[in-house]
């Protein structure tokens, strides 16, 4: 492929707009035409009453699973007027996530980096699975890890159980708390006509999020599957792409570079 088509080719970032520029400078470094379209909408869920309840929570756990990047800002922008949870994340409980992006945000928070486990930088997927291979000799029976994760539209936590079903198999004991809500972009009739577009002109979108994929589809039902080209971060998502009858789906392994690779192999 010449450096004229990648420069001229267009990608879609669906991520919400508090992650997606993390991903648009380093495509626009590599010379794509970027554009964002968030599918997800999110914002604050945590009452002032519910904080202190979380944060009692946080502090019986000698674990702490942060399922996203948004999970550790949004707690830590509820938990402002107790502090003592991030004293507890320094000095005594994991700080468990899947991946570098959501180590970051703790950090920034204050967790140091020696109380953070991820998967390996090597690892074929960032997620549940390869973290479990990480923190598994560190559960015991009676252990306590508290899940911090986004609400959906309903109110109700939303995510996968896997890790979770891990954890209660060894006896651990696991609750979760929602730090924000998580819902469905509401695209407008005109955005539904730029989805479709995009897809026509032969756009690659970039999906981090199984939630996102089925935002765009549930409202863009028009979209022609056979010329859909789709980036995910996870097989699982491949799988859904493919169910709503997309036909060009790769899967980025971690890591920027082999993003690149795959949007310009679907160029």
């Amino acid at each position: 492929m010449s450096l004229l088509t990648t420069r001229m080719q267009q990608v879609i970032i669906t991520r919400p707009h508090q992650d997606a520029q993390a991903w648009a400078g380093s495509l626009e470094d590599a010379g794509f035409k970027v554009s964002l379209f968030p599918l997800l909408e999110l914002s604050d869920f945590m009452t002032a009453t519910e904080a202190p309840k979380a944060c009692d929570l946080l502090l019986q756990s000698q674990a702490v699973m942060f399922v996203s990047a948004n999970a550790a800002r949004f707690l830590a922008k509820a938990l402002t007027l107790t502090p003592e949870w991030l004293t507890h994340l320094q000095h005594g409980a994991r700080a468990w996530c899947t991946g570098p992006g959501t180590a970051a945000a703790l950090m920034a928070c204050g967790v140091p980096e020696s109380q953070i486990d991820q998967p390996a930088h090597q690892a074929a997927q960032l997620d549940s699975e390869s973290l479990w291979q990480v923190v598994s000799n560190q559960v015991s029976p009676g252990m306590r890890v508290l899940f911090i994760r986004g609400a959906d539209e309903s109110g109700a936590i939303a995510g996968r159980d896997w890790l979770a079903q891990q954890l209660e198999n060894a006896q651990a004991q696991v609750q979760a708390v929602a730090a924000y809500r998580r819902v469905p972009t509401q695209l407008s009739p005109e955005l539904q006509m730029q989805a479709e577009a995009y897809v026509e002109q032969g756009a690659v979108w970039l999906f981090s999020s199984s939630a996102a994929i089925e935002s765009l589809m549930s409202q863009c039902p028009g979209i022609d599957g056979s010329k859909a080209k789709a980036v995910v971060t996870h097989p699982r998502m491949a799988q859904l792409a493919q169910k709503w009858g997309w036909q060009q789906v790769t899967i980025a392994a971690p890591g920027i570079p082999s993003m690149l690779a795959s949007i310009k192999s679907l160029a």
